[in-house]
């Protein structure tokens, strides 16, 4: 018969709405949870699929946003399809810029994650700015106006993830819906933490990094567990996430992303949703995402440590990919393309995965296995040219040719 999770939640057999602009990994959270994925995404990888008990597909542009309008209509086709009401929803990257369609979700179904007033705060450049004076953490200028000195300067879209919305500011005002950001120096690190809404509980550090193309010069590469960071900096990021979450409302799982320059920091964003390191992640023994769901509902639980290093890297086409092969993937590669599918150039291929006794093994063995993917869709081979078709995955990254 069903167990449940000690917040009364059934963890063996109850259906949970997932969306997301890539949901593989929040499946994959939620079987290892017990728990049975109604999933709508813009990829519609053949693992997203076999996890999923039921799958629809989201219109957007990756790294941007989602189109609200097919968000209402694909989560309402997955519980007819379910034929049963969900236990609730978890959403992903692509809605931190659409707290309306948050609100509109959330009148719907149980939003376990980051309400939309909590987005606003969060993804307001100026009045997340504000609150990091107020409680006294450092981060990087920001302006929502014409700078002297640009070339110091960084253009960013509100809201938007993965680091291809990034580009150099120019002179003049910032184009609508971006906002300037000061650069400065420092080694990539998140905080991972759980936020009952009141408080943070801060329970990995991570070191990422940018995977650069001529288009996307600071898109995201990947995340390493562990990442190294001073005492000094670890107990700061506390003081301030606690005080944080207790301004905006924040619950579940959610990250924060920083420079770190020896015993100096700069906090950047808060990400209000569970992150790209989640399959670094998920791997205790108890399932992160029942976690998740504990913490929206006002409970912070204990979190066991982690077993291994483990890193995750995203492989980009750097070139079209105009028909994807038939290939045997191994249990390492994640988000696996369907047959057939056009890639177009900078757009994601697929997400490999490694694991070691630290960290050095497990980067060691993350880069074999990624050449090892490039080879065998032989990347490189091919020629720059125009993607054509309407596959799912093409769809979502047209826009980056």
């Amino acid at each position: 018969m069903p167990t449940n999770s000690p917040s009364g939640l059934p963890a063996d057999g109850g259906f949970i709405l997932l969306a997301a602009q890539s949901g593989r990994a929040l499946a994959a959270a939620a079987r290892r949870a017990g728990l049975r994925p109604l999933v709508a995404d813009l990829f519609g990888d053949t693992d997203t699929r076999a996890l999923a008990e039921h799958y629809r597909p989201l219109r957007g542009q990756f790294g941007f946003s989602i189109d609200g309008t097919s968000v209402l209509g694909a989560l309402e086709e997955l519980v007819a399809a379910a034929e049963g009401e969900p236990i609730g929803i978890v959403l992903g990257s692509g809605f931190e810029a659409a707290p309306d369609v948050v609100e509109t979700i959330a009148s719907r179904f149980r939003l376990f994650g980051a309400g939309a007033n909590t987005l606003r705060i969060l993804k307001d450049p100026i009045r997340f700015a504000a609150i990091l004076d107020r409680i006294g953490i450092q981060h990087p200028a920001v302006s929502l106006g014409s700078v002297a000195d640009p070339d110091n300067w960084l253009a960013k879209r509100a809201g938007a993830s993965g680091g291809t919305h990034i580009g150099p500011a120019l002179s003049g005002l910032p184009e609508d819906g971006t906002y300037y950001q000061r650069r400065v120096v420092g080694e990539q690190r998140s905080f991972a933490f759980l936020a009952d809404g009141r408080c943070a509980q801060v329970f990995a550090v991570t070191a990422q990094w940018t995977s650069p193309s001529v288009r996307a010069p600071h898109r995201f590469g990947g995340g390493l567990y562990p990442g190294a960071c001073p005492p000094t900096v670890m107990r700061e990021a506390k003081r301030g996430l606690d005080a944080i979450v207790a301004e905006t409302g924040l619950q579940g799982l959610a990250s924060a992303d920083c420079l770190v320059d020896g015993e100096n920091w700069w906090l950047l964003e808060v990400n209000p949703r569970p992150g790209a390191t989640l399959d670094v992640l998920d791997r205790r023994t108890r399932p992160l995402l029942l976690d998740h769901i504990e913490a929206c509902l006002g409970r912070l639980p204990p979190i066991e440590s982690m077993p291994r290093a483990a890193a995750t890297t995203i492989v980009y086409a750097s070139r079209p990919l105009p028909d994807v092969p038939v290939i045997d993937w191994p249990d390492h590669v994640f988000d696996r393309p369907e047959p057939g599918s056009r890639i177009p150039p900078d757009g994601p291929v697929c997400t490999v995965f490694a694991d070691g006794d630290n960290a050095a093994a497990a980067l060691d063995l993350l880069d074999r296995r990624v050449q090892d993917v490039r080879r065998t869709l032989r990347i490189e081979e091919y020629e720059h040219g125009c993607c054509v078709g309407s596959p799912e995955r093409e769809r979502a990254c047209c826009a980056a040719c």
